[in-house]
């Protein structure tokens, strides 16, 4: 049988998972050009129902507004960018109830996005006891290969998050 996840995403997941069961902590995901990898590698740790609240695939402004209710973004906020990335990972945290929000928005390929965004752009954010963004550019023309390395971005900011020290 081939494998559906990728093991990086795989071990990534396994140890953001680790550290919610510790804490009986939550997240939900909202993501848009990794297309579902990031809560997919998280569902992949069997017991993922004590952490896992829930994902949406938010690829388009229709599906922004139906599943994450956003009608109209902040003057100067657009996709796939951090500030949207920020906004979109506190809405999953907060629509969901979960501890984490965890948002990923980007331009997989193969050409870029509307806003003239390259091919590789990817940001994602972090949203809860530790709140981080970041930017990355892969320079990878393939779509596919894209998609895996943004949802690994994604995780390996996660895991950060999960394993910073907090204040209290």
């Amino acid at each position: 049988m081939t494998e559906l996840i990728p093991p990086s995403l795989t071990r990534l997941a396994h140890a953001c998972a680790e550290r919610l069961f510790a804490r009986k902590e939550t997240v939900g995901v909202s993501e848009s050009s990794s297309g579902g990898l990031v809560a997919a590698a998280l569902l992949s740790v069997p017991g993922a129902s004590a952490y896992f609240y829930g994902a949406s695939v938010t690829y388009a402004r229709p599906a922004a507004r139906a599943f994450m209710g956003i009608e109209r973004l902040p003057p100067g906020i657009r996709s796939a960018t951090e500030p949207y990335a920020r906004i979109m990972a506190g809405i999953v945290s907060e629509r969901l109830g979960a501890t984490w929000g965890v948002s990923e928005t980007g331009a997989a390929g193969p050409a870029g996005n509307s806003y003239g965004d390259a091919t590789g752009h990817s940001c994602m954010a972090v949203a809860g006891p530790v709140s981080l963004s970041r930017v990355i550019r892969t320079g990878a023309p393939d779509r596919g290969v894209n998609m895996v390395l943004f949802a690994e971005a994604t995780l390996q900011l996660f895991l950060e998050a999960l394993e910073t020290p907090r204040q209290g």
